[in-house]
């Protein structure tokens, strides 16, 4: 029995090692031939340069400064290299003493370590003429590896600079989005940059190469080459820098748009800054200037800039309530004002416009023709109509974080505020006042669709993919009307715009005065726009298309503050279209 036992319990101990030598030499073979493989095959990643930003004609508004970067050999805080590190900053500090040796050696002190094999990058770019009189003093070191570098430029600097974007280092939360950032300096920001980043970047080079144990590279096993990409805009950088100069002492924007593909020529957010600030470092008094001006520079006026629309709205609200059964043989008999309850409200022209027509309306902006017809339809269907015009929506501009703005009804508001919607809400929301708030990219496509009936996605990138406009299928008795309400602001004896605009080529337009303060109801008129306040003036809004018989461009001017819709963007408008008959887009 006892020696069975003996049998039994040598067997089993054979089983047990059988099995241990089958883990280790076949299943565990996988596992360990992949470990084996991290620590002699190495993946090396190269990263192209950012591509350039192009305008429509080819000139670059955005490109890579070739430059210079210094990295030097880790682990030579070691006492045998200590003094040699210490020559090269101070050498570096010598030609380029914006780099003092404090801040050189916090910067190869945070990326040195016992696991860092590759050379430390102290200082990632300097000019190619300003370092290349001094490239052989680093060049010959042995510690010292010169690598080329890009830095981020704008030629036009301000020029452009909102829709462009600018750059910024990428950082820790950079990474956490997208793991991918890790390979790379830098990342959009704003504009055009950030929109169409992935693009900019290109695509990521890759080489797997064999390592021996001292970290030489003993074999190249495979690579993909690293492969840049540029970006053509729809912008002519000459119109846009003719513009820039017209709004130079303007808060505002300004958009050129092509009708029907929706390509915009230029468009600006003003004040603009010099987005070269940010690629070389912005100083703590710099920034707190752009930051508390209260022109708001840093916005993008186009697409986050929200703004009550004034009268522009009401070619809109016309062609609701034409579309919600008024005849366009309405009229209405304005004297000035109205009365609902206790509340009066007024019409611009405190003494009235008399009979008045739709096509008056929209000529001579008569409020008290659009107080009227609301009250007929309600906000509800006036709010649908303007849904329709996309307003209340983002435009889809190749822009990123665009706001969609405010198109209220009742639904809104009881969702907004748990409140009941009042009718005098009704009135001054006809009108472009109250709730309503949009930006200047909605009211430039919006004023695409008066011309020709369709609404356009405005776009900035050169690409016929993105030439889209849907077909509002608006009545064509109708728009004509609306149309010629819009020749006459331009055109016809009594138009709001008829004394401002003067232009080779027939526009069609609408100004509007939107109000940014109230008036008080014992006031019996509007105090004139040049005794209020600056910051109390009402915005002046001039948005147009031309030529009037054959349409090709919108032309849409906000200018903050600036009272009266014509007189503030009249000479503005006119100039705009004198230019681009000059560069040959109108004929």
């Amino acid at each position: 029995m006892r020696v069975k036992l003996i049998i039994y319990f040598v067997i089993l101990v054979c089983l047990l090692l059988l099995i241990r030598v089958y883990s280790l030499s076949i299943k565990s073979n996988t596992y360990y031939e992949e470990l084996s493989k991290k620590n002699y095959i190495k993946t090396k990643y190269e990263v192209a340069p950012r591509g350039a930003i192009l305008d429509r004609n080819g000139k670059i508004l955005a490109q890579n400064k070739i430059g210079f970067a210094i990295l030097i050999k880790p682990h030579m805080r070691k006492i045998k290299y200590k003094k040699d590190l210490e020559r090269i900053l101070h050498k570096i500090n010598k030609y380029f003493p914006k780099y003092t040796y404090e801040k050189l050696y916090k910067e190869y002190r945070k990326n040195d370590s016992v696991y860092k094999h590759d050379y430390i990058t102290v200082v990632d770019h300097i000019g190619y003429d300003e370092f290349f009189p001094h490239y052989s003093q680093f060049s010959t070191n042995e510690f010292v590896q010169i690598k080329s570098s890009g830095k981020r430029y704008y030629p036009y600097k301000d020029i452009a600079a909102h829709v462009l974007g600018y750059t910024g280092k990428v950082n820790k939360k950079d990474i956490l989005k997208n793991k991918d950032e890790i390979h790379y300096k830098s990342i959009g920001r704003s504009g055009l940059e950030r929109y169409y980043n992935k693009v900019l970047q290109g695509t990521l080079g890759k080489k797997t190469v064999k390592v021996n144990a001292y970290y030489k590279v003993v074999e190249e096993l495979d690579e993909v080459k690293s492969k840049s990409n540029d970006i053509k805009t729809t912008i002519d950088i000459e119109l846009q820098t003719y513009i820039h100069n017209l709004f130079k002492d303007k808060a505002g924007a300004v958009i050129v748009m092509d009708i029907k593909t929706g390509e915009i020529l230029s468009a600006g957010s003003y004040p603009e800054f010099d987005n070269n600030i940010f690629v070389n470092g912005i100083s703590n008094k710099k920034w707190d200037e752009i930051r508390t001006d209260l022109n708001h520079p840093f916005t993008n006026k186009l697409v986050n800039g929200l703004y009550p629309p004034g009268s522009v709205i009401k070619m809109g609200t016309a062609l609701s309530f034409l579309q919600n059964d008024i005849k366009p043989s309405f009229k209405v008999y304005c004297s000035g004002v109205i009365k609902l309850g206790k509340r009066k409200f007024r019409c611009w022209k405190h003494y009235g416009h008399g009979k008045t027509d739709f096509r008056k309306a929209i000529r001579e902006s008569c409020d008290d023709f659009f107080y009227k017809g609301s009250l007929k339809i309600g906000i509800n269907k006036i709010s649908k109509t303007l849904d329709k015009f996309g307003f209340g929506k983002q435009t889809g501009v190749d822009q990123p974080n665009e706001f969609r703005g405010v198109n209220p009804n009742k639904l809104w508001k009881n969702k907004k505020y748990n409140q009941p919607w009042y009718i005098g809400e009704t009135v001054v929301s006809s009108i472009g006042q109250g709730f309503i708030a949009v930006t200047p990219m909605q009211i430039a496509r919006y004023t695409a669709s008066m011309a020709n009936g369709k609404l356009p996605r405005p776009h900035f990138k050169k690409d016929d993919s993105l030439i889209q406009s849907t077909n509002l299928n608006i009545k064509k008795s109708d728009l004509k009307l609306i149309q010629k309400g819009m020749y006459d602001v331009i055109n016809a004896k009594g138009g709001t715009a008829t004394k401002y605009v003067k232009s080779k080529i027939k526009i069609a337009g609408k100004t509007g005065t939107a109000q940014v303060v109230g008036i008080p109801q014992e006031e019996k008129k509007r105090m004139k726009e040049s005794d209020l306040k600056y910051f109390k003036r009402s915005h002046a809004w001039l948005t147009t298309y031309a030529p009037f018989n054959k349409p090709q461009y919108v032309v849409t001017v906000l200018v903050e503050h600036g009272g009266h819709g014509g007189s503030a963007g009249g000479e503005i408008v006119s100039k705009i279209y004198d230019k681009l008959i000059d560069l040959g887009y109108i004929k």
